[in-house]
């Protein structure tokens, strides 16, 4: 069975990881017959926004592996006790965490810094030749860690500011629709634009499927 590490970082789309593409993620692998260990990093996320109104909410704050919990059942594990030799993939669903809590992308663009371990995972991933997976806004991480080195090709969809970023960053983007899959097959990357795109569920769900399938088949 292969063993495909999931990192998430909270648990909603507005401060942690989006909720369908997780799932989504989770419930491809389980039809693939891969086995799904979910990650999260120790620490407060960016923010905590209320999701009924879209506004932050002042003085709260929230763990990102505490709040990823909730997705993953209770069955997490620390990012920092992931090791990339351990698994055979690493996939990164989206959700605005990733941007916020994953890097600061959402805040500093191209010039963004992302967690320490997050890239060390993915470092690690990409020398020993682990397949990478990202969906929605997560593909900047993987820009911002291997762009300079591997220049990976990549895509979030369309949006021109956030192409432009990721070309910035070193790595290639395609344009893509919602449910489409970009594959490199030299630096083993796979990545789809889910919602940053995706008008509809089932499209974040097709994406995510055609997305594990591609990584499973890299491995």
């Amino acid at each position: 069975m292969q063993r495909v590490a999931v990192i998430l970082c909270g648990c909603g789309v507005k401060d942690g990881s989006e909720i369908h593409e997780a799932v989504a993620t989770l419930l491809a692998l389980d039809r693939a017959g891969a086995e799904a260990l979910i990650f999260a990093p120790r620490g407060p996320q960016h923010d905590v926004v209320d999701h009924l109104t879209g506004q932050a909410v002042p003085g709260q704050a929230r763990d990102m592996l505490v709040e990823a919990a909730r997705i993953a059942r209770g069955r997490i594990g620390d990012l920092a006790d992931l090791k990339a030799a351990d698994v055979q993939a690493v996939i990164l669903p989206g959700g605005f965490g990733a941007a916020k809590n994953l890097c600061s992308f959402a805040s500093e663009g191209a010039d963004c810094s992302v967690h320490p371990e997050v890239a060390r995972v993915l470092q690690e991933a990409h020398r020993a030749r682990r397949p990478i997976g990202a969906l929605c806004i997560a593909p900047v991480i993987v820009a911002r860690v291997l762009g300079a080195e591997a220049h990976p090709r990549l895509t979030i969809g369309n949006d021109p500011a956030t192409a432009a970023a990721i070309t910035k960053m070193g790595a290639r983007h395609t344009d893509a629709t919602a449910a489409a899959v970009i594959v490199d097959e030299t630096n083993l990357i796979v990545t789809t634009p889910c919602y940053m795109l995706a008008g509809r569920i089932a499209e974040v769900f097709d994406g995510a499927a055609a997305l594990v399938r591609e990584v499973l088949a890299l491995c």
